[in-house]
């Protein structure tokens, strides 16, 4: 019986990266084993195969959104609402801010003090506009809930924000990702966490990425099929987090373009936020987060609702 391929998509930063190498081996930038490294599963996928790649999850966001082909894909807790009656939340692989998200920044010389100098700049000049790395990233739905009215936002390529909200080409900037730990290089300073002031005012974490998966395969590859592809997927998280030189070493194989992988301070600081317990399992606590937050959003008008959440695996 021929191998059955499942579509895998991740984000490129880090975190994403790393959970599901134990699924596919770790290959290059080439698409080459690395040397050293398993080059194929160290994990039993039974008659599956899965074709990991990696795009910015506003495009993933996007695709999920418009085609839903993805068996398997992360995408910003935002969009779930969005998706809802073809995928279902998994319980591994979420992206969870305890205490800390993603950063509202500006230039240090001359940018707002603080949000409500930000909003009232923003009331008075038309024209200024807030960079944000997608509109169904979770980062701009927590910026909207905050602010209580709507914001005028510029998207871009998130890894591109830092460097426009420094040109001035944007008043503030919403980053996500390594740029969160990076930006001060830049000349530019924090006025908010929004994952902190989520915390503060809920006392829950904040759902920022989710892995979501097709809830039609059971009817495509047989009963059972979703749970069990669901719990490779926690197996694949476990294996990762158990062989961290492995997961790092991946990372520095892929640092091309990314010098902030070559910092292996930085990578840990940066796994130990965004690989936490709550991404092994969203657990209770997870599910009561995505349900505020859900909640929350669709009272505000930004989403739909849900009609409940369902977590496999």
């Amino acid at each position: 019986m021929p191998a059955i391929e499942l579509t895998l998509g991740h984000s490129p930063d880090s975190d994403d990266m790393v959970m599901w190498w134990p699924l596919t081996g770790v290959r290059g930038p080439d698409g080459r084993p690395v040397p050293g490294l398993p080059s194929g599963p160290i994990l039993d996928t039974g008659p599956f195969r899965f074709r990991a790649f990696a795009h910015d999850v506003q495009r993933l966001n996007r695709r999920a959104i418009d085609r839903g082909d993805l068996d398997v894909s992360a995408i910003s807790a935002h969009a779930y609402p969005y998706v809802c009656a073809q995928y279902a939340i998994t319980r591994s692989g979420a992206s969870m801010g305890e205490g800390y998200g993603p950063k509202v920044v500006v230039r240090q010389r001359g940018g707002p003090s603080s949000l409500s100098d930000l909003w009232a700049r923003l009331r008075a000049d038309p024209e200024l506009t807030v960079a944000i790395p997608g509109r169904q990233t979770t980062a701009y739905l927590v910026l909207r809930l905050l602010a209580g009215r709507d914001v005028p936002v510029r998207e871009m390529l998130f890894s591109d924000i830092p460097s426009a909200v420094s040109r001035g080409e944007a008043e503030a900037g919403v980053l996500i990702h390594e740029a969160q730990l990076t930006f001060e290089a830049l000349g530019l300073a924090p006025i908010a966490d929004l994952g902190r002031a989520w915390t503060d005012r809920t006392g829950l974490p904040l759902p920022l990425g989710l892995n979501v998966i097709r809830r039609d395969l059971d009817s495509r590859f047989g009963a059972g099929t979703l749970h069990a592809v669901a719990r490779m997927l926690g197996d694949s998280v476990r294996a990762a987090v158990a062989h961290p030189e492995i997961s790092r070493a991946l990372l520095l194989a892929h640092s091309g373009d990314r010098p902030e992988w070559r910092d292996d301070d930085l990578v840990k600081q940066y796994l130990r936020m965004y690989v936490s317990p709550l991404t092994v399992d969203l657990g209770d606590r997870g599910v009561l987060a995505l349900t505020r937050l859900f909640g929350e959003a669709a009272e505000a008008g930004l989403c739909p609702a849900t009609g409940g959440i369902e977590i496999v695996g």
